[in-house]
């Protein structure tokens, strides 16, 4: 690839496809609507996109989205087209990187659909980038879970609890054996649970159960807000001996949070609510497979993919490949592996299914209803996702191995 940068799509239009990918790469590099005088033969040769690869895959009979041009009679087809620019346009920036490979592409008038598929960067970013702090080593150590997965919680319900509630609850799970809790992504300071106080009532549960087992439980505290006050909050949570902090990826932006992670001196959970608006129509936005690398990149160790069978809209495949991505080496100098998060309605049901096509336990699993909804309480759900785990990984049926596991049968039972 040399110093290039290269990004696939997948386009749909009615016009010349070939025709039609030149516009995305004049767009989004030394061109316009229409020919002006400082573009010259030498400034194309050494700044243009090109397009480096065109297949065209169908022919459609209705445009994906609304408000494309269509020339009379034209038919509408997909391809898929890779473009790649000089590294030298940008620089290895993931700011102006997104500007670039996600810039003024969706709204252009010769495409009714238009997507980013996948994107592979140039060594200059891995030396300009960290990437993950912690990832998958760095989360084992501060969890003390050497292998099978990390089990983990969300506090719910989301809101509505103060300070001294959460840690009441925190309390029941860490006795009950959990590993990893997060704040829910709604909750971060609000007046009714302030940042400050939550802290401090839950890390008092927290450290007084290190102190008295040797196992600390890793929560993830919500410091979602702007720059001063993430950094406040992140220094609150070191000292108080807290272990992780969440940040909502969306609603932070790309430049905070990469000055975020600069700063941390611990893993940070990166949340992906709004992924949906990005994604879920299959003729625009962002695969989570390009998506998630700008954000490894910029220091996120914890993903959200959501999980197999789901509570929302994702199908099984597109979780699947998400995961996979995140631990998928982006360099060879700089692997850039983040731990993906299974949640979203998961319990002791998806383990055999997950471990199976995944093909990994590197990774957090995190179940609300899937724990605290357990007929025998919070402490059997969580046994019931480690026998169901334990089963996944050893081969062994889950019915099978319920028969000799009641907190697991009465999962299947509950759940199924």
């Amino acid at each position: 690839m040399g110093e290039r940068i290269e990004a696939d799509y997948l386009i749909e239009t009615a016009f010349d496809p070939r025709a039609a990918a030149e516009v995305m790469a004049g767009e989004q590099s030394s061109g316009t609507f229409v020919k002006v005088p400082g573009e010259t033969a030498e400034l194309k040769a050494r700044s243009a996109a090109t397009v480096d690869k065109l297949t065209v895959l169908k022919t459609v009979g209705e445009p994906g989205l609304p408000g494309a041009r269509r020339p009379d009679g034209a038919q509408i087809q997909r391809a898929h087209v890779t473009l790649s620019w000089p590294l030298a346009n940008l620089g290895p920036s993931l700011p102006n990187l997104m500007a670039t490979v996600a810039g003024n592409l969706f709204e252009l008038g010769q495409f009714s659909g238009l997507r980013l598929l996948d994107i592979r960067l140039p060594q200059a970013f891995a030396e300009r980038y960290a990437g993950p702090q912690f990832g998958v080593a760095g989360t084992r150590e501060l969890t003390g879970v050497s292998e099978g997965p990390v089990i983990g919680t969300i506090i719910k319900p989301s809101v509505g609890l103060d300070a001294g509630q959460t840690a009441e609850l925190v309390k029941t799970l860490v006795e009950a054996g959990i590993d990893f809790i997060k704040d829910d992504e709604l909750q971060a300071d609000g007046p009714a649970c302030p940042f400050e106080d939550r802290v401090g009532a839950v890390m008092a549960v927290i450290n007084a159960h290190a102190e008295k087992t040797g196992k600390k439980v890793m929560y993830a505290f919500n410091l979602t807000g702007e720059m001063d006050e993430m950094r406040r909050r992140h220094d609150l949570v070191r000292e108080s001996g807290g272990t992780c902090i969440m940040a909502s990826l969306n609603s932070v932006g790309l430049t905070a949070f990469i000055e975020l992670a600069r700063i941390s001196e611990l893993p940070i959970h990166a949340h992906r609510n709004g992924w949906g608006a990005l994604s879920r129509h299959p003729l625009l936005g962002w695969s989570y497979v390009a998506w998630q690398k700008v954000w490894r990149l910029a220091g996120a160790d914890h993903m959200h993919v959501n999980g197999l069978d789901n509570k929302f809209c994702e199908p099984n495949e597109s979780v699947i490949a998400s995961a996979r991505a995140c631990l998928t080496p982006m360099f060879e100098s700089a692997p850039c592996l983040s731990m993906p998060v299974f949640s979203s309605g998961q319990s002791a049901l998806q383990p055999p299914e997950t471990f199976r096509q995944l093909g990994s336990a590197d990774l957090i699993y995190a179940a609300g209803g899937g724990i605290m909804g357990h007929p025998d309480g919070p402490a059997a759900g969580i046994e019931a996702l480690r026998e169901s785990w334990h089963a996944a990984m050893a081969g062994i049926g889950l019915s099978e191995h319920a028969a000799r596991h009641p907190s697991l049968a009465a999962a299947l039972k509950a759940y199924g």
